[in-house]
């Protein structure tokens, strides 16, 4: 900072105004000369105050690190610890499946021993873990360091490209349909076509649905927690997600009809989570469609909605699929298919034409 030039006062001494990091000083002397000097003194022992906390700190932080006697997976253990009650089961599952799988060669080591910190992230990108989990994964040990206290090391991350997530366009929809039916996993596919999450899917019970009223109830979910067993919960993943959708697709009013009505009781899904994903690859393989898993269902949902045969507003499509925020429905799910592209363009070509047709009849009969 620079010390500002002294300024006279109507009493004849000399006026300084100094800001150090946000406080204010008055410095008032005869001269100028003595003023200016006072200024750059409280300015040079400040200086070397900051210099000296700066040292300590950095002292403190390399004794914590050194001190500590903790491994990283220690350190990262006691963050997990600290947030089993506030966090979601598959949250905290999704943790430990990181702190059992990734920084292998490190998990075992203490922050002191770690001379090159990228060197932790390169074994990573080596042994051909994706972007985006290698990113999770160093979020995960950043906060369990921030936790315990610890000076979080500076790294480049590899850059995530972002893959589109696979789909059913409208043609391919119906042969789905077609395929899954009389399938074990009829009903929870036709239901994740209906927008629901697997996590809701897992947590649906009978008495949510209402076949006299054709609607269905969407309130709870079941995540996998330790050990991979399920977790129920009476919250969904937002506020939007507890909504009531009707039974659109005739086939799934069919197939829960078929259940014998002393069988409707309980969860209506009560197998391997797995499963479901699993089954629907193995009939879209079987199909010659694209393999989507549960999501791609939900996806596949949103894609029709938006689509040229049926038309729903934005508004309709957040309703029903339980999103809260526009912005992801823009981005992840409003996706026209080739043969909407297609159609489109006929539509637009098509306009010239016509318009280029009356300019010439007009003409003729000119």
């Amino acid at each position: 900072m620079k010390i500002p030039e002294p300024r006279k006062l109507p009493s004849g001494n000399w006026f300084i105004q100094l800001r150090l990091d946000g406080r204010s000083i008055s410095i008032t002397k005869e001269t100028p000369t003595e003023c200016k000097y006072e200024a750059e003194l409280i300015k040079a022992q400040h200086l070397k105050k900051v210099t000296i906390e700066k040292k300590i700190q950095a002292k403190v932080n390399k004794t914590n690190v050194q001190s500590s006697g903790k491994t990283i997976g220690d350190i990262i253990d006691k963050f997990i610890n600290s947030r089993e009650k506030t966090l979601s089961p598959s949250t905290i599952n999704g943790y430990k499946c990181i702190r059992n799988n990734r920084f292998k060669k490190y998990i075992d080591k203490k922050p002191s021993e770690i001379r090159d910190w990228q060197d932790v992230i390169n074994c990573e990108v080596v042994d051909g873990v994706s972007a985006k989990t290698i990113k999770n994964s160093w979020a995960l040990l950043c906060s369990a360091f921030e936790y315990s206290k610890l000076p979080v090391p500076e790294v480049n991350l590899p850059k995530i490209v972002q893959a589109q997530r696979p789909w059913l366009d409208t043609d391919q929809i119906k042969v789905f349909v077609k395929a899954i039916k009389g399938h074990p996993c009829e009903i929870p596919a036709l239901l994740a076509l209906h927008s629901l999450r697997r996590s809701e899917i897992l947590g649906l019970s009978w008495d949510k649905i209402d076949l006299d009223n054709n609607i269905i109830r969407v309130e709870g979910s079941a995540v996998v927690g330790d050990g991979n067993k399920l977790v129920y919960k009476e919250t969904n993943k937002t506020k939007k997600s507890r909504r009531i959708i009707p039974i659109m697709i005739p086939e799934l009013r069919a197939a829960l009809l078929a259940v014998p009505e002393d069988k409707r009781v309980g969860k209506l899904y009560n197998k391997t989570p797995t499963l479901i994903w699993e089954q629907v690859n193995l009939i879209c393989k079987k199909n010659n469609l694209p393999e989507i898993g549960v999501h791609g269902l939900r996806h596949s949902f949103a894609s029709l909605a938006f689509s040229s045969e049926v038309g729903m507003t934005e508004r309709e499509v957040m309703e029903i699929g339980g999103w809260e925020d526009h912005t992801t429905v823009h981005k992840v799910y409003e996706h026209l298919s080739d043969k909407n592209r297609k159609e489109a363009e006929k539509k637009f070509a098509k306009f010239f034409q016509d318009a280029n047709g009356k300019m010439l009849t007009t003409s003729a009969n000119q």
